[in-house]
């Protein structure tokens, strides 16, 4: 990934904002079946958010290590039939999906207004809140930046056209604090819902555990982190 020339960044004032990222990771999200995009620095957006996977080819070893741990998170909550992508294709753009909120790793542990799964999913210092995914029915082949970057408008106008709606397997919806405020759902704002001392987390089985530490490792062997 190359950084963009065009795309605003830190301000929050973004138009079409693109995320680039690895595969499996990038097709995982528009496929409704990733809901949290971790990072190490909070989501500057909210609303749409276009979904780029990097030119990196995913080995077979990271693949099958991010599909076992989202079903043994699905489990948690008695999903076991998940459909995976065929296909994880790279310097492509995949879709979007509508990025709602951002919160701290140990408040989304502890959120017990969203299902265990998705409280599973925070691996990472902030968890970017996705809802919405939906995927381009033809990929478009384009190069990606890093951190979050405008695309195109060319590339935009073609590309909304081409969107299909995605049911994942459990879609979520994450509760506002002010459904008036887009940025209300953000680090701290819930952590008044709940004490450290009621902050207990889900109980891991040992194969859930196992799961989370494939996919940390995945992650970091990848580096998928900006």
């Amino acid at each position: 990934m190359r950084r963009g020339g065009g795309g605003r960044r830190g301000s929050g004032n973004y138009s079409n904002p693109c995320l680039t990222l690895h595969q499996p990771w990038a097709s995982l999200l528009v496929y409704g079946i990733k809901r949290i995009e971790g990072r190490s620095w909070t989501a500057p957006i909210r609303g749409c958010l276009w979904i780029h996977a990097a030119s990196k080819v995913p080995e077979e070893d990271t693949i099958k290590a991010m599909e076992d741990f989202y079903r043994e998170i699905y489990a948690a909550n008695g999903i076991t039939d998940i459909k995976f992508p065929e296909h994880y294709p790279v310097s492509r753009l995949l879709g979007c999906v509508d990025v709602v909120g951002c919160v701290r790793c140990d408040e989304l542990a502890s959120w017990e207004a969203v299902p265990e799964g998705v409280r599973l999913e925070g691996q990472t210092d902030f968890c970017w809140l996705c809802e919405q995914p939906k995927k381009l029915l033809v990929p478009f082949e384009m190069r990606g930046y890093q951190r979050v970057y405008n695309l195109e408008k060319k590339i935009y106008e073609a590309a909304v056209r081409g969107l299909v709606s995605v049911e994942g397997p459990m879609p979520v919806k994450f509760p506002l604090p002010d459904p008036q405020d887009p940025f209300s759902l953000k680090p701290g704002s819930i952590s008044e819902e709940f004490s450290e001392n009621e902050a207990s987390g889900v109980e891991k089985s040992e194969s859930l555990s196992a799961a989370i530490a494939g996919a940390r490792a995945a992650a970091t062997h990848f580096n998928k982190k900006d």
